[in-house]
């Protein structure tokens, strides 16, 4: 069996002498032998353990946390998920105040005093996506949509009281309880169009037309992306629902052409749009494109939005 003294093994491993010594003094990595003189002797097995040490150290791990991964028997895979979370969020810390440098650099010059006041609000802004309650909406959003759903969560806390913010929820969940529990009924139905309605009324009650952009970006990318908890079925049967609850409003606003004044018909098609849409007017022009093809829709309609929109 090989065994190395101190130096032999800070040599083979490129770990300092002092290193080896500083895990030994906090029982990180004791040798297997102390000759008489006091010679550390390390062998295999300290090798391999010291070898583990290094791996952890490079993914990150702080010393107090490897030893005790090393000294219990602990499912390292949890660890090594948790951990990449972590690193994850450090990559994206790292990349923000990069990217927080580059703008002062491309607005400023040597000429120019630092711009201190712009500095503390970039560092403000960046604070506040860090209090950002869900993390799944780190991973579902950019840095801009993160900032604005940070400035969104604020916002929350002035509109709604404790108790206010509680019963919300508890809506949602309730909603949720109740399209599990009706997955075998066809979301493009009286049923569904119902539940649509009232997923949309509560969405509508929480997010306000300042953040309908971001309300639909959460819905695409968040649950429609699967970060959130909501199971997959449950998130593709609200979103046929909801479609055929917006897809009936659009039939009930465009029977009113021939009837009511084209200013009023205008404005709640607007409101339809902004709720679909919000402000992506790439998803509006799908939006009319499909409503246009629509054989439900009377040509009086359709040559009403041709006018109005082209």
């Amino acid at each position: 069996m090989t065994q190395w003294y101190v130096k032999e093994l800070s040599k083979l491993t490129k770990v300092s002498v002092r290193t080896l010594h500083h895990y030994d003094k906090i029982g990180l990595l004791k040798p297997s032998i102390r000759l008489e003189n006091n010679y550390r002797v390390y062998s295999e097995a300290d090798l391999l353990k010291l070898q583990q040490i290094l791996a952890l150290k490079f993914f990150g791990f702080e010393l107090g946390r490897i030893k005790t991964l090393m000294q219990e028997e602990i499912n390292i895979f949890d660890h090594f998920r948790a951990q990449q979370k972590f690193l994850e969020q450090q990559v994206k810390t790292l990349q923000t105040a990069s990217q927080t440098l580059e703008t002062i650099l491309c607005e400023s010059s040597h000429r120019k005093p630092v711009p201190w006041k712009t500095i503390l609000k970039l560092i403000e802004d960046y604070q506040m996506t860090k209090e950002i309650k869900y993390a799944w909406v780190e991973k579902a959003l950019n840095p801009a949509e993160l900032k604005e759903y940070a400035s969104f969560e604020q916002g929350l806390a002035t509109r709604f009281t404790k108790q206010e913010a509680e019963a919300s929820r508890k809506k949602w969940f309730e909603l949720i309880k109740e399209v599990e529990a009706n997955l075998d009924q066809d979301p493009v139905s009286d049923l569904g169009i119902e539940m649509g309605k009232r997923c949309m009324d509560w969405v509508n009650t929480v997010f306000s037309k300042e953040h309908a952009t971001l309300r639909t970006t959460l819905w695409e990318k968040g649950f429609k992306g699967g970060y959130t908890d909501v199971p997959p079925k449950v998130v593709a049967w609200l979103d046929k629902a909801t479609s055929e609850y917006h897809k009936s409003w659009i039939y009930a606003i465009l029977d009113q052409v021939e009837t009511q004044p084209s200013d009023a018909v205008l404005k709640l098609w607007n409101d339809i749009l902004t709720e679909i849409c919000g402000d992506d007017q790439a998803h509006k022009d799908a939006v009319y494109e499909a409503v246009l093809a629509d054989d439900k829709i009377s040509p009086t309609a359709k040559n009403w939005l041709r006018k109005h929109f082209k």
